[in-house]
């Protein structure tokens, strides 16, 4: 039951407005009683030096009972809540006009009367209830007589024991019980009023959790009902921004679910076809070593060379696919720490153009470079650079017939250096440019794109750029040739 915000912020709405309604109960009926006294002492504040100044009570220590019963008389037909006690210089009571047995005091205290008479006073000023003995009143008091030697004192008490009876039969009258429904009602109306208030706070945040739920249990972002509330940014509150929030996350993990799905079909293709380009060269290699075990006695020596140098060029082609795995698995697993540092790309151009001469030579096939005089210098991993420079000059090599060039050119811009490897191949038809980047893809063309070719080459010349924050693109005509553009930024000595 009170598992939900809304029921808990409900009953503690209900304790709140109960123990607030009761102190106010208290508060009020505290200060009505307060106020009731100040009035009542204020009306009365000269009645006892009146009494006093009519009436000879005291004289020479003997009471004055005809005249203590003459004001006991006039004051119960004027005003029977009042009680009267004719106290001597030290406070002991000496008559009084309640019933015998009434009266529980023998002495009251002086303090109170002294400050009275004496003018030093703060209304309401109480003092001790004669009829109680640890209750106290307010009161009227006058000095006996005013002037001249003290003989005792006049002490009013001006809501006695009859006034406390009445007191508490108004407490089941019209008024009050009307005064208590119209309390009630307006702490009712309050807590009703409060509840729907929560309600409609709460509403949002009860969406929100429902939400979160069906999202949960699988369903997608889209049919999930989020609250939306349109108003202006700086009215969004604490439930707005945690509905921004988890719309945000929620979007971060479908978008990464998806990442992980496409992965695994990728991984799948990645196994198919690494398994394809594996089986080929192994089956190719098992059958020679075959041919040569079954007819050894027969092969004559250049025969055994022949297949020895085809079994060997398929345990080469096996090692590089398989370094090239490793190498891609390593870029995209983020493993590679790049040393980035200021390096002189004309050399590492001219040195890398070196090292293949030989073999596009051996195709009859022009390798050039293009790389101008006094050339700034970059920023990047001169080894990862280096890397795939090697992969796209093989590329070209690879796809570029008897007599073709292949070529590397350098050219400056104000805060990147273009780097584009051109070859006078066979080109690359219009529908494959987009997944020439692309790990395995696998091309349906064996006569343009011959069996050998994984894409691997290039797939880890797109992830090394990627992780330099740059970007290599490809422009390729079928029958005439193509160019690979990667840029990588100026090193500036400022």
């Amino acid at each position: 039951m009170f598992r939900s915000l809304y029921s808990k912020l409900a009953v503690v709405i209900l304790i709140l407005f109960t123990l607030v309604g009761f102190l106010m109960v208290t508060v009020v009926m505290y200060a009505t009683g307060m106020y009731r006294q100040e009035v009542s002492q204020k009306l009365h504040r000269d009645l006892a030096e009146n009494l006093v100044k009519e009436n000879l009570l005291i004289k020479n220590n003997k009471i004055s009972h005809d005249a203590l019963d003459h004001i006991f008389h006039m004051l119960m037909v004027i005003n029977p809540s009042i009680e009267l006690y004719l106290l001597d210089p030290n406070g002991n009571v000496l008559d009084y006009s309640a019933a015998p047995g009434k009266v529980k005091r023998k002495r009251v205290s002086l303090d109170p009367i002294t400050k009275w008479v004496s003018g030093d006073i703060k209304i309401p000023l109480q003092g001790d209830d004669p009829r109680h003995l640890n209750r106290q009143k307010v009161f009227s008091a006058a000095r006996i007589p005013k002037k001249g030697k003290l003989e005792g004192y006049l002490y009013i008490i001006l809501g006695g024991e009859d006034y406390d009876t009445i007191a508490q039969k108004i407490q089941g009258s019209y008024i009050l019980k009307m005064s208590s429904w119209m309390i009630t009602a307006g702490l009712f109306f309050a807590v009703i009023t409060g509840l729907f208030i929560f309600a409609m706070l709460t509403c949002r945040l009860k969406k929100l959790a429902t939400g979160m739920n069906s999202f949960k249990r699988g369903e997608s972002l889209a049919s999930v009902d989020l609250p939306r509330v349109k108003v202006p940014a700086f009215l969004n509150d604490e439930v707005d921004h945690l509905s921004q929030t988890f719309k945000e996350m929620a979007e971060r993990i479908e978008e990464q679910i998806e990442k992980l799905q496409k992965s695994d079909l990728l991984r799948r293709e990645l196994v198919a076809n690494v398994s394809h380009d594996l089986r080929t060269p192994l089956a190719t290699l098992t059958a020679y070593i075959e041919t040569m075990q079954l007819k050894e006695a027969d092969l004559s020596m250049d025969e055994r060379r022949k297949y020895l140098k085809v079994a060997r060029k398929h345990c080469e082609r096996l090692s590089s696919l398989v370094d090239d795995l490793f190498e891609l698995a390593r870029l995209e697993a983020r493993e590679t720490v790049l040393n980035i540092e200021p390096f002189n790309i004309a050399e590492l151009v001219q040195d890398v153009v070196q090292n293949y001469e030989l073999s596009a030579k051996e195709k009859n096939i022009t390798l050039t470079s293009n790389i101008g005089q006094d050339l700034s210098f970059v920023r990047g991993d001169i080894g990862l650079v280096e890397r795939v420079l090697e992969n796209l000059i093989m590329n070209g090599l690879r796809h570029t017939p008897e007599g073709g060039t292949v070529s590397i050119m350098l050219s400056p811009s104000d805060e990147y250096m273009n780097v584009q490897v051109l070859d006078t191949g066979v080109g690359i038809p219009d529908e494959i440019q987009p997944h020439i980047f692309d790990r395995y893809y696998k091309v349906d063309e064996p006569e343009t794109f011959p069996a050998s070719f994984a894409g691997l080459g290039l797939a880890i010349a797109k992830r090394i750029m990627d992780l330099h924050d740059s970007s290599i693109e490809v422009e390729s005509e079928p029958d005439t040739g193509t160019c690979f553009t990667f840029r990588l930024p100026v090193y500036s000595t400022s």
